[in-house]
């Protein structure tokens, strides 16, 4: 019989799992509260760099990241097929900017580690950095580049996915409304109740993907979730005059260009709570790094600012793989800022627990569990 699975929640995460289950067979019913790709999804500059994100050490979270970017040629081609639709994958490399002489210090081991895991990073000059991003500030001491990080154009890649799986034959329930009640059995199969829908949606496996939302569902399946929201804050600046070629990295910032002509910046991050209006301080501090870093920006307003929220954890870990003993739920969740980056990954992850496969990747790090202490379990 075929298995029928209910993903809660319909950002990129939500949408990613229910793309693959439903491409390995599955029967797939989404549950969304709201609109399908919204907050983290609709907040992110799309950027699929792994050396870039994690320049300490190649620890569990670093390499779900580069498992992750390896599988994007395969994932990308098959949404784009299915969907019909690009997600314009652009492969640009990256380009870390150091302006002082100083932040080299740390920059040669950092070079070592990651090119023993495929980096292909060198360091470049002031001008070898110039003649590479000539729309760089003259006062950038040194660049590390790194060939192999790419972006994507986050809206298409939502409008991509959720084509996809409607085309698969995923039901699609966004604007649900609050999530009233999620029953797990003992003896398999759960239900989640919306504040929308008339009836209950019925599935033999749970899989939560309700980003910076899930801490409120924690009650109904006896963890301790502290996932709580970041707000980002990016804007966007018309760069048809002066061409980035790269994915830009500063202490500060980034900047990524788009193939719409726009030039995104981000991300000024804050606590705010479900909070997702812009600030004058936020878009103030990326304005300012702007034009230090990237002079043709001195003096130039936004095209458009906004905010998302991103769902952090307490370690800055995502929860991802089995939420109890029976394996009907599966947490998919907290992923931050690379929830772009971590879909195809996660979503293979969450495939293969649905399939009883073993993952490809170690997970113990990563267990929804970690946070429950015996106390709170029931």
């Amino acid at each position: 019989m075929t298995q029928s699975v209910v993903v809660l929640g319909g950002g990129i995460i939500g949408l990613s799992c229910a793309f693959e289950a439903a491409r390995r067979g599955m029967k797939v019913t989404l549950v969304e509260p709201g609109g399908l790709g919204g907050q983290a999804s609709g907040a992110a500059a799309g950027m699929l760099a792994p050396y870039s994100e994690n320049p300490e050490q190649p620890d569990d979270f670093f390499k779900l990241c580069l498992y992750s970017l390896n599988r994007y040629p395969e994932w990308i081609e098959a949404v784009e097929e299915l969907s019909g639709i690009s997600a314009e994958w652009v492969r640009s490399g990256s380009i870390n900017v150091f302006l002082h002489e100083a932040d080299l210090l740390p920059v040669d081991s950092r070079i070592r580690w990651q090119n023993q895991w495929g980096a292909e990073a060198e360091l470049l000059d002031a001008a070898q950095l110039r003649k590479l991003e000539p729309s760089l500030t003259h006062e950038a001491a040194a660049g590390l580049y790194t060939p192999g990080e790419s972006h994507v154009y986050a809206p298409k890649l939502v409008t991509a996915l959720i084509a996809a799986c409607t085309r698969l034959g995923v039901t699609l329930l966004e604007q649900a409304g609050e999530i009233r009640e999620v029953k797990v059995h003992a003896d398999g199969g759960a239900a989640v109740k919306a504040a929308g829908l008339d009836r209950p949606v019925l599935g033999d496996r749970l899989v939560v993907c309700a980003g910076a939302w899930t801490g409120a569902y924690e009650r109904w399946f006896g963890l301790s979730l502290p996932i709580h929201p970041i707000r980002g804050q990016i804007c966007s600046f018309d760069h048809s005059q002066a061409e980035v070629r790269h994915m830009v990295f500063s202490s500060q910032a980034y900047w990524v260009g788009k193939k719409n002509g726009s030039l995104v910046c981000g991300a000024s991050e804050d606590v705010a709570g479900f909070q997702t209006s812009v600030t004058e301080r936020g878009i103030g501090r990326l304005l300012r790094s702007s034009e230090k870093l990237l002079p043709f920006l001195k003096g130039k307003e936004p095209l458009h600012r906004w905010a998302g929220l991103r769902p952090a954890t307490r370690d800055g870990l995502p929860l991802l793989g089995q939420a109890e003993d029976t394996g009907t739920v599966i947490m998919a969740a907290g992923h931050y800022r690379n929830g772009i980056l971590l879909s195809p990954a996660t979503a293979a992850v969450v495939a293969d627990l649905l399939e009883e496969k073993p993952a490809d990747i170690r997970l113990d790090r990563f267990a929804p569990d970690r946070f429950t202490t015996a106390g709170l379990r029931r």
